[in-house]
């Protein structure tokens, strides 16, 4: 069982930055990786990145590509998303998952999500 639970969400302006966290009970193989997923209303659950563990894999969606870093902190279990020149289209529940891939559905622990809004 992985418990993963998301932090740093919050109200920006556009050009602004902001930093999630995803805290994982559990650093499990590279054969997984932590990816992060972001939903706004109305709208499916998009990838935004994915890492494993070792930081030897990484993948990002090309609209956040140049502006957005994923890392991991292994003293404290952590993935983290460094997002910055935020955009109003960058506004939405943003989840951290741990699977494969791109798609949603191959991952299978999600955390409860955290809202990030962007004012334009």
């Amino acid at each position: 069982q992985v418990q993963l639970v998301e932090s740093g969400g919050g109200l920006v302006q556009a050009g602004g930055s902001l930093r999630l966290s995803c805290a994982a009970s559990v650093r499990t193989s590279n054969f997984y990786v932590v990816g992060w997923f972001r939903q706004a209303p109305g709208k499916e659950r998009d990838f935004v990145a994915a890492i494993n563990w070792s930081g030897t894999l990484i993948d990002y969606a090309d609209s956040v590509k140049d502006r957005f870093t994923i890392s991991t902190d292994k003293a404290k279990n952590t993935v983290d998303l460094q997002m910055n020149i935020l955009k109003p289209e960058d506004t939405g529940v943003y989840y951290c998952a741990r699977g494969n891939g791109r798609d949603a559905s191959r991952y299978n622990y999600w955390g409860q999500g955290t809202q990030v809004t962007v004012s334009s």
